[in-house]
C-alpha cells in the first residue's frame, strides 16, 4: 500500500516546484518535462506533444477494455505574483493563480496511488492539458485525434475552490460552469477639437451610451428564468485631454448556460449596438466569438462521484452546489464527445481568489483530490 503520509510530502514538493516555474498556455514545455518524467518514473505509457504541449499517460489494469479519463489543467495566468513565498514565480509577469500547480500534482498523485495499489480492471487515461485558461487547449488536443489515439468512455476533472473548507467537495448534476461569448464593438464617427464638438462627430458619448444600453439585454430583453451575465470590460479610444476620438472600442464577455440564451445576446447586442449608433451618426461594427461551451455534468456519473466521495469525505463536508457558475472550464469541450462529471474540492475559507496576484494553492487539499480520482477510476472499472 502507498505510504500517504510519503505521498503527500512528495506532492508538496512538486506542486511548489511547477508553483515556482509557471507558464502561459501553449508554453508549458517545462511543466510538460515535469509531468512526463514524472509518468514515466511511475511506469506508465506517455505521449508527449499531444495537442501542442499536452501529455497523456495511460495505465492499463487486468483484462477489461473499458477505458476513462481524468484531466487536469497546467497552464498559468499572465498577472505578477505578489507576496514573498519562498517558491514564489520564477517567472515575472506569470503566476499560478488558479491552481492549475495543484491540480497537475493532484493528477500525478493520483497516478502513483494507481501505479502502486492498483485495484481497478480496466485502462485509465491522464490527460494533462495545455490552455485552459484562454479555452483552447481541449480543443488542441481534441483536433490532435485525442479521442482516437487515446480512447476512453467517460472523463472526470477537479477544480479547487476558493471560499470551501479543505476537505469539502461540490458537484451537481447538469450545468454547472457556464458558456463564455467574447465580444468586440467598434464604434466610428470623426474626431476633432475638444473645443468645437459641433464641428466633430465624435465617438465618446455613444459608447457611453452603448456601454450602459447593453446593460439592458439581461435585465430587459431575456427571460428571468435565464441565467446571463454582459459584462463590458474594455473601453478604449483614440482621443486624448483636448482631442475628441473617432474611434471607440468596446470589448467585454457574455456568459450563459444556454445556447439560445447565448444567440439572443448576440442578437440583442447587434441591434442596441446598430440603433445606438444611428442615434449619434456613427458606424458600428460587433464582432461576437464563443470561446467555451457551458459545462454540463452526466447525472448518472454525479451520483457516481458523490459514491466515491462518501468513501473519502466526511459526510457534512459533501453536498450538492447549490447553482452553477458563471465561470467558464473548457473541460466542457470533453463533454462534448463523451459523459464526465466536474467537481470542486476546497481551498480553505481564508483563500485569496482565484486570478488573485497573492491567491496560492492550499497544499493541505492535494491528497484530497488525488484520493478523490483514484477513488472514481476503483468505482467505475472494478477490479475482479
Amino acid at each position: 500500500m502507498a505510504d500517504l503520509k510519503l505521498l503527500e510530502r512528495e506532492m508538496r514538493g512538486w506542486r511548489r516546484d511547477l508553483h515556482a516555474h509557471p507558464e502561459f498556455g501553449f508554453e508549458e514545455k517545462r511543466t510538460s518535462a515535469f509531468v512526463v518524467a514524472k509518468l514515466s518514473e511511475f511506469g506508465l505509457d506517455v505521449a508527449e506533444g499531444v495537442g501542442g504541449t499536452g501529455v497523456v499517460g495511460t495505465l492499463r489494469s487486468g483484462n477489461s477494455h473499458r477505458a476513462i479519463a481524468l484531466r487536469a489543467d497546467m497552464d498559468a495566468l499572465r498577472i505578477p505574483e505578489q507576496g514573498a513565498l519562498e517558491y514564489r514565480s520564477q517567472n515575472p509577469g506569470v503566476m499560478h493563480a488558479c491552481g492549475h500547480d495543484g491540480h497537475t500534482t493532484m493528477l500525478l498523485g493520483a497516478a502513483k496511488l494507481l501505479t502502486e495499489d492498483g485495484g481497478f480492471d480496466g485502462t485509465v487515461r491522464f490527460i494533462f492539458q495545455p490552455a485552459e485558461e484562454w479555452g483552447k487547449g481541449a480543443l488542441a488536443m481534441l483536433d490532435d485525434g485525442l479521442m482516437e489515439r487515446f480512447p476512453f468512455e467517460e472523463i472526470y476533472g477537479l477544480h479547487n475552490m476558493p471560499g470551501l473548507p479543505v476537505g469539502h467537495f461540490e458537484t451537481r448534476a447538469g450545468a454547472i460552469m457556464s458558456a463564455e461569448d467574447n465580444f468586440e464593438i467598434v464604434l466610428k464617427g470623426v474626431g476633432g477639437h475638444a473645443a468645437r464638438p459641433h464641428a466633430a462627430n465624435e465617438v465618446l458619448v455613444a459608447a457611453c451610451a452603448l456601454v450602459t444600453n447593453l446593460q439592458t439585454i439581461v435585465s430587459r430583453r431575456l427571460s428571468p428564468a435565464d441565467i446571463g451575465v454582459v459584462s463590458v470590460t474594455e473601453l478604449i479610444t483614440d482621443g486624448t485631454r483636448n482631442a475628441l476620438p473617432g474611434l471607440a472600442r468596446i470589448l467585454g464577455d457574455a456568459r450563459s448556460f444556454r445556447p439560445e440564451v447565448s444567440a439572443e445576446i448576440e442578437k440583442q447586442m447587434r441591434v442596441i449596438a446598430e440603433g445606438t449608433a444611428l442615434t449619434y451618426n456613427v458606424s458600428a461594427e460587433v464582432t461576437y466569438t464563443r470561446e467555451f461551451v457551458p459545462l454540463l455534468n452526466e447525472a448518472a456519473l454525479v451520483e457516481e462521484a458523490f459514491a466515491a466521495a462518501r468513501t473519502l469525505f466526511e459526510p457534512d463536508h459533501i453536498a450538492t452546489a447549490r447553482e452553477p457558475m458563471t465561470g467558464s472550464e473548457d473541460f466542457a469541450r470533453f463533454l462534448e464527445h463523451v459523459p464526465g462529471c466536474f467537481v470542486f474540492l476546497g481551498n480553505g475559507r481564508d483563500s485569496a481568489p482565484l486570478h488573485n496576484p497573492a491567491y496560492d494553492f492550499n497544499d493541505a487539499g492535494l491528497i484530497h483530490g488525488a484520493l478523490f480520482q483514484a477513488a472514481i477510476v476503483r468505482q467505475r472499472l472494478p477490479a475482479g
